[in-house]
């Protein structure tokens, strides 16, 4: 089978960490791949993502490594075994391959822990509050396009209706919740979404009020995905060139920390919703 020309971001970190793996362990390229009896090449290709690789092969590896941690080695032979294509797949080719690894990096999560001050997170918005956000971007998207954003949105939402669903800590910058994407009437029904789904047990809603003033990160959106294993984590930032994902072990400590400080400048969950019912109100 030849290489894959785009492997997803969930592919190229099994192989980074196999790569990890393998360099904390002194061994060769040449070693790994006279152990599996490929060519030297294949190695460089699995440990990028390019190519694929089997659970077993995963567990011989690892043994070869002298990994000590079997959660992290049975961990990444699941995503060896992954085969079949998730919702998001039917979206290659008519989205940025990014938001189908947002996607798939939000399925896979145990839990998921998100900071936003500007922006509401996109699992919790409303049609109508996504497509004000899509129209604003430039340059201006073509209806159709809209459409097909909208509709990817909304099928990421639907996680939160599955029988295993993550568990969702969210803490919302007042000034995310006062922004009036597609006007009062819309961001009125937002709210009241926000306050729904907040009565899930899954879910918790926490805000950060104006009043409560500086905190690390405070212009930053995070999403901190959760894996299976710790080493597995991985954050998720938004810009406006795109996401980026980050999963360098010093990194998720950083991050861990400024959701720690975002999350202590937030109200108690209560107040948190009073305060979004005052918003309603006001609308």
């Amino acid at each position: 089978m030849p290489p894959r020309s785009t492997p997803t971001a969930r592919q190229r970190r099994l192989g980074t960490e196999l790569r990890k793996m393998r360099t904390a362990a002194g061994i060769t390229t040449e070693s790994a791949a006279g152990l599996l009896g490929v060519p030297r090449t294949n190695v460089p290709n699995m440990e990028s993502g390019r190519s694929g690789i089997s659970p077993e092969r995963v567990r011989t590896l690892a043994d070869h490594y002298d990994c000590a941690n079997p959660q992290l080695v049975d961990a990444l032979a699941e995503m060896a075994a992954e085969r079949v294509k998730g919702w998001w797949e039917v979206y290659r080719g008519r989205l940025p391959v990014s938001f189908l690894d947002i996607a798939e990096l939000e399925w896979r999560a145990r839990r998921l822990r998100i900071a936003v001050t500007v922006h509401l997170p996109g699992l919790l918005q409303t049609e109508e509050h996504a497509r004000a956000v899509f129209e604003q971007v430039i340059p201006r998207l073509p209806a159709a396009d809209v459409d097909t954003r909208v509709a990817h949105r909304m099928e990421r939402c639907r996680i939160l209706d599955r029988a295993d669903p993550p568990r969702l800590d969210l803490v919302i910058h007042e000034a995310a919740l006062r922004m009036e994407f597609g006007g009062a009437h819309v961001a009125r029904r937002q709210l009241e979404h926000v306050l729904k789904a907040a009565e899930r047990p899954q879910v918790g809603v926490r805000v950060v009020p104006f009043k409560a003033g500086g905190f690390p990160g405070a212009g930053q959106s995070v999403v901190y995905a959760e894996g299976p294993v710790a080493e597995l984590d991985t954050v998720e930032l938004d810009s406006t060139h795109g996401p980026e994902f980050v999963d360098s072990a010093a990194q998720l400590e950083k991050y861990r920390a400024q959701l720690d400080a975002t999350e202590s400048a937030a109200l108690q969950p209560a107040p948190s919703l009073d305060l979004i019912r005052s918003l309603v109100s006001g609308l």
